[in-house]
């Protein structure tokens, strides 16, 4: 008996019975955008929390769910076609809740750290949660990788696509105003991960959306990052202090373990003596990007290259700053995906973002939005296979 298939696509529904025409519309379709969507599990308080499947015009497919806009899975090929996982991650929806270092999630509202977990803005002095520390970390102790969202998904531009919207209430976390946020992942038929921002609000208020996803181009993360091949468009970073907070100076790349401006294996100078990696145990320090523009076009960040199985990531993006984050603090404690442990230094984070603590810092570009503008942010990973002798 033939199975009954149902589809998202856009606003539409498909529903197909019989052995031929179940068969006739998976070849029409199988060179189609899609989305496809299934209850995950459930919150404590009985909410249910979904699952989508984005899967674009080449077979890649990314599952995410309205769980903090988690990019639970992402599924490209290797050199030889073969489609692996390159994200770390859980398998069910309780593991997220019970602990995740961000896996894959949202980060809002603030991305990275804020120092002392406070802020003045116009005379009055905005206290938030202090975990991390002494300073506030990735909005806090409920940010946005820990709300549920409003998803819709979307075909109709010939791409899978995933609408995420949320409303922050004033207050939230200590922050000030109503801000309203869009987030929109989108599969393209480019084999391209692609993330838009958007946010409004009704009083000013520090927003730094980002997303956090740890990637191992092993495919199932066979093993660590430490051999994949990074580089990075920038000519400087910001030193930070002994609580991971940027000083303030932006440091020249030439002669120091930071210069990625030729692609090198990440493990290369990772132990270098330096006292800017020994803090952060690793890199875990943000690069100022050469070819922002404010204002423009995405432009191109970073490269990954992993040797063994071909895959190669571009990150492009509007941002002025890319946090790199080696997986430092991955010790063994998480079990993911495929009973895969964790080890250190087992995934990376390209996390796309204006500079940690710029409201403290008013040489940093302004993460300070304001009622009547609109915030908006475009990142892109991007995968190909380069197949080196």
């Amino acid at each position: 008996m033939a199975k009954k298939i149902l589809t998202i696509a856009g606003s539409s529904l498909l529903l197909l019975t019989g052995c031929q025409s179940n068969q006739t519309s998976q070849n029409a379709n199988e060179k189609k955008a899609k989305v496809t969507k299934e209850v995950w599990g459930k919150l404590p308080n009985g909410t249910d929390i979904d699952l989508y499947t984005l899967t674009n015009y080449n077979g890649l497919e990314a599952k995410i769910t309205n769980y903090g806009g988690i990019v639970v899975s992402l599924m490209t090929p290797d050199k030889n076609g073969k489609l692996e996982d390159v994200v770390l991650g859980f398998e069910t929806l309780d593991e997220y809740m019970k602990d995740s270092p961000y896996f894959g999630c949202i980060v809002g509202r603030y991305g990275n750290r804020i120092a002392k977990g406070e802020f003045e803005l116009n005379g009055t002095t905005y206290h938030l949660a202090k975990n991390d520390g002494e300073n506030h970390l990735h909005g806090g102790i409920k940010g946005f990788d820990k709300v549920v969202w409003e998803a819709v998904p979307d075909t109709s531009a010939g791409e899978a696509s995933l609408n995420l919207t949320y409303v922050s209430p004033d207050g939230e976390e200590g922050y000030p105003g109503n801000l309203e946020v869009r987030v929109v992942y989108t599969l393209t038929n480019k084999d391209e991960l692609k993330i838009t921002y958007f946010a409004t609000t009704d009083k000013q208020t520090p927003v730094n959306l980002t997303h956090h996803g740890y990637f191992n181009l092993t495919g199932g993360a066979k093993r660590d990052i430490l051999g994949h091949e990074l580089s990075i468009n920038s000519n400087g970073f910001l030193p930070v202090d002994g609580g991971l907070i940027p000083t303030g100076e932006l440091r020249a790349l030439n002669g120091t373990p930071f210069n990625f401006k030729s692609p090198k294996p990440i493990g290369d100078d990772i132990n270098f003596d330096d006292v800017q990696l020994q803090m952060a145990q690793g890199y875990d320090h943000n690069w100022i990007l050469a070819a922002h523009k404010p204002g423009g076009q995405p432009e191109l960040a970073a490269t990954v290259l992993e040797p063994e199985s071909g895959r190669y990531m571009e990150v492009w993006t509007t941002e002025p700053g890319l946090q790199f984050y080696s997986g430092n603090f991955l010790d063994g404690k998480y079990k993911g995906k495929g009973g895969v442990i964790y080890q250190d230094r087992w995934g990376l984070c390209l996390e796309t973002q204006h500079f940690p603590d710029s409201p403290n810092h008013l040489n940093f570009p302004s993460t300070i939005l304001v009622p009547g503008d609109h915030y908006s942010s475009t990142t892109i990973y991007k995968f190909s296979v380069k197949n080196e002798k």
